[in-house]
């Protein structure tokens, strides 16, 4: 749709280059609720504000050091009506788990119970500092051990570092208590090895932190490939970062022996668990061989991705890697009062590698991942993952009669289905079907993810998703593969029914607009 110029136009039909009629073009570029959306500095002007401020004497004393600004920033004012419309029209345009099911493969969208909210927006929670004294936050810290609990006891590991702010954060977490235990053996080992079938964000870590990586290949399964990972085994090798449930959607059956493997070749076991929703309750990594791994509260427990700020990812050790886990974390004396192991009092955990960051955690992201734990109880997680899995295989095989799926026959696939483009017709790619998807009404599955499926689609309905809404869903689906098969040409402009057309996202990122201009310029 394209945007209404400054003098407005005289309503004239739409029509697109496929010949589809998109219906009469309006003088203001709205249609009916779907309503267009200027910028900011379109709507508003720098020399006006939406408050009343004090005039300010321009020779007052600053403590700004010299640094004052000479000219006019150039932001523009808006009034308060003004403001909410805007990102209130702009909120009508987006797509979120509120409105239908988020289908994203890997990232885990499902619903954020409302309880969850209450209970993070207690004022005891949400107006807590973190540099109250700890006497005053006794609740809160208590919060955070018992969540702590939780999750050690979920996975069957010995002690849980709170501290790290998301799932890659997490990671580096867990590969620096890897480093530190090797050095404090004297042990200067330089390789990490990551199987194809792992989150992309694990080669990533293991590089940031220092390590060689190397690839493991995948079996025709979608599975380790255990014999080529023995082979690689040696004194070099640090340590292997598997996900499991892997990218695939599989479990990796095979997970206790290569953790096996890995122990006598010296190296330690890094797990990814941001899979770890479709296992909740059923297996516990601990009893896997796992020595670290990370948990994304917002995945497995429903936090909000993020929270509006920095998200959670917990990392539980095993005894191997517990003396080096990253400071601070709460523990309880015996007088039922919790304190905060900084620094100072290293020598009541051993040769920590040191800190994750400045302040411990996120207080809202762990009431709400207790708050979903107190309210499910142990069995209700184990339900989770049981249902996450059930609506996973039935999307699997809804739609595998249309869909190349390449591990339907590798037994029932976890917490996801992951189809290929093989059987497209015409030049048609996972892209135009992912296009074509959001004109039925749904943002688009992960696509193009993992790798080691051509043209993948990474479907993830999470045990959020009632029967009726994944048949809906289905059938929106199928109807987008029929048409993909069929090689139906009218894709390659889709949508068509979006607040915008497709970009040229090649052009976008070669040339990216990044800030706004006057017209012309």
């Amino acid at each position: 749709m394209n945007a209404p110029n400054k003098s407005g136009w005289k309503p004239q039909m739409e029509v697109s280059e496929d010949g589809l009629h998109n219906g009469p073009q309006t003088s203001t570029g709205n249609r009916a609720l779907m309503l267009e959306e200027p910028l900011l500095f379109e709507i508003g002007h720098a020399e006006v504000t939406g408050v009343d401020l004090p005039e300010i004497d321009g020779n007052a004393p600053t403590r700004l050091g010299g640094l004052e600004r000479t000219e006019a920033i150039g932001l523009v004012g808006l009034t308060e009506p003004e403001t909410v419309r805007h990102y209130t029209r702009l909120s009508r345009q987006n797509y979120a788990i509120d409105l239908g099911l988020f289908p994203l493969g890997s990232c885990t969208m499902k619903h954020n119970p409302r309880l969850n909210e209450k209970m993070a927006r207690l004022p005891g929670f949400a107006d807590i500092h973190p540099l109250a004294p700890q006497q005053t936050v006794q609740g809160a810290l208590e919060v955070i051990h018992e969540l702590g609990e939780w999750l050690c006891k979920l996975t069957g590991m010995p002690a849980v570092a709170m501290s790290p702010k998301a799932g890659a954060h997490g990671e580096l977490c867990g590969i620096l208590a890897i480093r530190a235990a090797h050095t404090a053996r004297g042990d200067a080992r330089e390789v990490v090895l990551c199987p194809e079938s792992a989150h992309g964000t694990n080669p990533a870590t293991a590089a940031f932190a220092g390590y060689k990586v190397e690839d493991i290949p995948a079996t025709p399964k979608g599975r380790v490939d255990v014999a080529a990972l023995k082979a690689r085994l040696g004194p070099d090798v640090a340590g292997v970062m598997i996900t499991n449930p892997n990218t695939c959607g599989l479990f990796e059956k095979d997970f206790r022996e290569i953790a096996d493997a890995v122990h006598e070749a010296g190296g330690y076991v890094y797990c990814d668990g941001a899979n770890f929703n479709a296992i909740v309750g059923r297996v516990r990594p601990g009893d896997l061989g796992v020595d670290a791994m990370h948990i994304n509260l917002h995945k497995t427990f429903s936090t909000p991705h993020g929270g509006g700020g920095p998200g959670s990812g917990p990392v539980v050790f095993s005894d191997a890697l517990a003396p080096y886990a990253p400071l601070p974390f709460v523990k309880e004396n015996d007088d039922r009062e919790f304190y905060l192991v900084e620094e100072e009092r290293v020598e009541e955990v051993g040769p920590s590698f040191g800190r994750m960051t400045a302040f411990h955690g996120q207080m809202g992201m762990f009431t709400r991942a207790l708050t979903y734990m107190l309210s499910h109880g142990a069995d209700g997680l184990k339900q989770v993952a049981e249902d996450a899995v059930l609506n996973a295989n039935y999307v699997l095989r809804s739609l595998e009669d249309l869909l190349h799926a390449p591990f339907a026959d590798s037994g029932p696939c976890m917490h996801e289905a992951l189809f290929g483009d093989r059987d497209f017709g015409g030049d048609l790619s996972t892209l135009d079907l992912a296009k074509a998807l959001i004109d039925e009404g749904y943002h688009p599955m992960t696509v193009y993810f993992p790798l080691v499926v051509h043209g993948a689609m990474l479907v993830e309905p999470t045990e959020t998703e009632s029967k009726a809404s994944l048949d809906e869903f289905i059938a929106a689906f199928r109807n987008v593969a029929e048409r993909a098969n069929a090689g139906d040409e009218t894709m390659k402009q889709a949508p068509y029914y979006a607040p915008r057309r497709r970009l040229d996202e090649t052009a976008a990122a070669r040339k990216p607009k990044l800030a706004w201009s006057e017209p012309g310029d």
